[in-house]
């Protein structure tokens, strides 16, 4: 029974913060998380977790359209947005910054936007479902990123593909530094309108439902995360 379930989640967390109970954390941990941020940070470090906490299994759902963590019955996932929903906790694992970037094939073809105006003229690849961005100048002037006022021919649910189509020169599309930080410093792609910040409160929190109990696994699989990628992120950060 769900209650039961916790009650015992519960006695074992409390275990282990007095640091009693199993020495080894163990069990399957449900996890959820973008495929293009699992992809490039955390797959790469699996086997490093696994060997360190033999007893843990993984059962991960890694896609760009977000699962329900209560729905879907997961222990911890990671969000790339403002933790709004009140029905979860979080720690943070790292800045966020989202930026809009083009190919210099694109640009040199169609020109470099100038203004956020310029963008209605322009290509946009659009993610699925996204909604307008709000942009702000480092003077204070207020637009946004809306791809649905503008051309969108093209319009994905994966972050890695609208990378691809982006550094293929399909468009002007928005971008976290942590994705594109790589291809901006070896010039396959170039920071559009860098006078203006996309400020929607982005931030990459690693969450779990506020109902559930952190189990030993969870919070030891938090830990790492946050050791291996969130204490020294290797992408630039907000200054």
């Amino acid at each position: 029974m769900p209650y039961a379930r916790e009650m015992l989640l519960q006695e074992e967390a409390g275990l282990a913060a007095l640091g009693r109970g199993q020495a080894t954390p163990t069990g399957t941990l449900r996890f959820t998380a973008s495929s293009t941020f699992s992809q490039i940070y955390i797959v790469p470090i699996l086997p490093k977790f696994l060997e360190r906490f033999p007893g843990i299994t993984l059962d991960l759902r890694l896609s760009d359209s977000r699962f329900d963590l209560i729905e879907g019955s997961f222990d911890l996932a990671i969000r790339n947005s403002a933790l709004e929903d009140t029905s979860l906790k979080g720690r943070k694992l790292a800045d966020d910054q989202r930026i809009l970037c083009a190919a210099p094939s694109y640009l040199k073809a169609r020109g470099v936007p100038q203004t956020p105006d310029d963008l209605k003229s322009h290509e946009l690849i659009a993610f699925a479902n996204q909604d307008a961005r709000p942009l702000l100048g480092k003077n204070g002037q207020t637009a946004s990123f809306a791809p649905q006022e503008a051309k969108s021919r093209i319009i994905l649910d994966d972050g890695l593909s609208q990378k691809l189509a982006t550094i293929a020169g399909a468009g002007i599309s928005i971008n976290s530094m942590w994705c594109v930080h790589k291809e901006l410093e070896s010039g396959a792609l170039v920071h559009v309108l860098p006078d203006y910040e996309i400020s929607d409160g982005s931030v990459i929190w690693l969450v779990y439902p506020k109902a559930n109990a952190l189990s030993p696994k969870v919070r030891v699989f938090m830990d790492f995360l946050i050791a291996e990628i969130g204490k020294a992120p290797v992408w630039p950060q907000k200054t």
